[in-house]
């Protein structure tokens, strides 16, 4: 199985625990990470034989910028089972990180989800 990936991806949203912190935009650094069998694409060099990383960028974008959550589990969890529903997509890893939650760590939380 190959991987498609994607690093560092900045997003600003209104994300947290607490009230205040859903009041104001924050950084998230967003990480993804898809095994995928890319024989195909490999073969033909045809997009479309292949999972689009900027199709799945722009999932995760318009999660972090369009909804609103306490936990970045949820937020994890929702950017992972959207991308799955492309069939190609066997596993998929998300990391999300909250850069300006304390200066001197960068906390977040990585989920991993299987096709069923």
């Amino acid at each position: 199985m190959d991987t498609i990936f994607i690093k560092d991806l900045s997003v600003r949203g209104k994300h947290g625990v607490y009230d205040e912190e859903r009041t104001r935009e924050q950084e998230f650094l967003i990480d993804i990470a898809m095994d995928v069998d890319t024989r195909k694409a490999g073969e033909s060099d045809d997009i479309e034989d292949t999972v689009n990383y900027g199709g799945v960028r722009k999932i995760a974008k318009d999660i972090v910028e369009d909804l609103s959550f306490r936990l970045l589990e949820k937020m994890a969890h929702t950017i992972a089972t959207e991308a799955l529903k492309d069939i190609r997509i066997k596993r998929i890893s998300v990391t999300v990180r909250k850069t300006e939650m304390y200066g001197d760590c960068t906390p977040g939380v990585t989920v991993i989800r299987e096709q069923v």
